[in-house]
């Protein structure tokens, strides 16, 4: 079973920058493609980054791309989300996904119901 904790949020002006991290437990982790997505307040859920299980394969957003980066250290058992030139509709609650059901895939899915594991969120709010 794979648990995530997502940690780095907080409150930044527009143009900040912001670092997020979601820790997991579980020595399989390296197996997963990871997610990042977003929900901000009276909207749906939506897709902001992903990687693959090795690294080498990233999907972005429109919205986010050029601006976030997605990494992942698999000997930390951590992914991060470093985001810059922050925009205010940026400001949601951001959390992080595992992919278990397809492991070792070259690629990562975009597409949240492809995710079957899910940390409790950060708040990111980004001020004007």
């Amino acid at each position: 079973q794979v648990q995530l904790v997502e940690s780095g949020g907080g409150l930044v002006q527009a143009g900040g920058s912001l670092r997020l991290s979601c820790a997991a437990s579980g020595r399989t982790f390296s197996l997963y493609a990871m997610g990042w997505f977003r929900q901000a307040p009276g909207k749906e859920r939506e897709f902001a980054a992903a990687v693959s299980w090795r690294g080498d394969y990233t999907a972005y957003a429109d919205s986010v791309k050029g601006r976030f980066t997605i990494s992942r250290d698999n000997a930390k058992n951590t992914v991060y989300l470093q985001m810059a030139s922050l925009k205010p509709e940026d400001t949601a609650v951001y959390f992080c996904a595992a992919d278990r059901r397809h492991p070792l895939t070259t690629v990562a899915s975009l597409n949240s119901e492809d995710y079957d594991y899910w940390g409790q969120g950060t708040q990111v709010t980004v001020s004007s």
